[in-house]
């Protein structure tokens, strides 16, 4: 029987990067995953395959709205090659995928095909084409999740779809119904409407993105509102039926009369749930929350304390670079090192375009604890960047302490904001005022230019460029 240091169930981008950073740390380590290929959702059916869409379908819709004004005719018809499209996106996950591979061999990590499970709190047992077992001092649990559902409604994979079969649709939709007006809901109904799809979002909470700033979700809703987007807000789905190639979607409007939308295709984004089935869990006494979620304490240990979970099957949210973070912790805590995560200053980013991006507190947040904040705000239009890319929309917004001028919270809607967050991440983890961020020379022309405006209208309403 092989033993190691530690063990890692799941490679998706948690569980990849725990294993590198403990074998960067001198410990034997292994990986184990049930799928053929490494990367877990993220680089299978999640963030990568997603981009490469989103990416794609932008420089159709590029080519078909904007190339003219540029300058550049194209003669003929400017046609969509779905099929073509998926085939590249396929390649970009198998070549990431592939990365991984290449990143297990070079840290000298033994990777394990197939599903593992407790046999106690030291022992994995691995079925895939034959059963083995392992032994491991330590074993972290990074499972990740699976999309969720609402309980009448039956994915058939087909017509109603999750995110994952909308990766690899052989046909444009005619009108594609989305449930849910959050990130995945909202990025791939924008990949289907750049290709001529209709496309319906129907989202429960009065507005989409709900979790994320209101001035974003206002702003993102005028931009889909051109493109010709449906977005129905304060809707309670209740019903989805499919009758041969149409589905049926029955809700509740906000004022409790019966709405209903027809489509070819309904995909399903209501959220994703933690995924623990098969680790046989039970067999050492790990503790599950009301929500299915492994319960850890502050350094990522379960109620068994060689056991540690991070990223989707634990609490907090269900991002990438949260459960890559949440790697390097575990990794580090039990190499007897003392690390750090300030799970305030983990960004969101939406990938549509414009792309949506926030760091900190909201103005919700802020109102709710009774702290006393300053709002700068400028518009990406007065950009001579956003102008000569033609990317006018959004906006960026900082919010600072209206005493000590440190800032609480930005959040941003434009060209490139997914980019420019980081910014904000490093200000804020050094604990920066606006006044600092208004000081500090900003190349020109850059969208960063934004920031720097923001932060001189917080302090004193100075912005130079408006």
């Amino acid at each position: 029987m092989n033993s190691y240091d530690v063990a890692i169930i799941g490679s998706g981008p948690g569980g990849y990067v725990a294993a590198i950073r403990c074998a960067q740390l001198g410990m034997k380590t292994a990986i184990i995953e049930k799928y053929s290929t490494l990367g877990g959702t993220c680089l299978n059916v999640g963030c990568i395959p997603s981009k490469a869409l989103l990416d794609s379908s932008h420089h159709y819709e590029e080519a078909l709205k904007h190339f003219e004004e540029h300058g550049i005719d194209i003669p003929g018809e400017i046609k969509v090659n779905l099929k073509q499209m998926i085939t590249r996106k396929q390649a970009v996950v198998d070549q990431t995928t592939g990365g991984i591979d290449f990143l297990m061999k070079k840290n000298k990590i033994d990777v394990y095909d197939g599903l593992g499970s407790f046999k106690d709190a030291t022992h994995i047992s691995i079925k895939g084409k034959k059963t083995i077992e392992i032994e491991s001092k330590n074993i972290i649990i990074a499972t990740g999740s699976k999309p969720s559902s609402l309980p009448f409604i039956k994915i058939d994979k087909e017509r109603i779809i999750t995110s994952t079969e909308a990766l690899k649709l052989k046909e444009i939709p005619k009108h594609l119904i989305v449930i849910g007006g959050g990130v995945i809901g909202l990025e791939l109904g924008q990949v289907y409407r750049r290709l001529g799809a209709e496309v319906t979002v129907i989202e429960y909470m009065d507005r989409i993105i709900p979790t994320m700033d209101a001035g974003l979700s206002k702003e993102l809703n005028k931009v889909f509102k051109k493109a010709k987007f449906s977005v129905e807000v304060s809707h309670k789905v209740k019903s989805v039926e499919r009758k041969g190639n149409e589905v049926i979607v029955k809700a509740d409007n906000k004022k409790g009369e019966e709405v209903t939308f027809k489509g070819d295709y309904c995909l399903v984004s209501v959220g994703r749930r933690p995924y623990t089935d098969g680790l046989n869990i039970e067999a050492v006494g790990v503790k599950l929350t009301e929500r299915g979620q492994v319960e850890v304490n502050n350094h990522l240990q379960t109620s068994v304390n060689n056991i540690y979970a991070i990223g989707d099957v634990v609490k907090g949210a269900m991002l990438a670079h949260k459960a890559e973070e949440e790697g390097v912790f575990v990794a580090e805590t039990i190499a007897g090192q003392k690390p750090h995560i300030d799970y305030n200053l983990i960004p969101g980013v939406v990938y549509t375009w414009p792309e949506v991006a926030s760091v900190g507190k909201t103005e919700e947040q802020l109102n709710e604890a009774k702290i006393d904040y300053k709002v700068g705000q400028f518009p990406m239009r007065a950009l001579g960047r956003s102008r000569a890319s033609m990317d006018i929309d959004g906006f960026v917004k900082i919010l600072a302490d209206k005493k000590t001028d440190e800032v609480l919270g930005v959040h941003m809607i434009g060209a490139r904001a997914a980019d420019m967050i980081a910014e904000a991440v490093v200000a804020m983890e050094f604990r920066a005022s606006a006044e600092d961020i208004a000081r500090m020379s900003h190349a020109h022309p850059t969208y960063t230019e934004a920031i720097k405006e923001a932060a001189l209208a917080a302090t004193e309403d100075r912005a130079l460029h408006i």
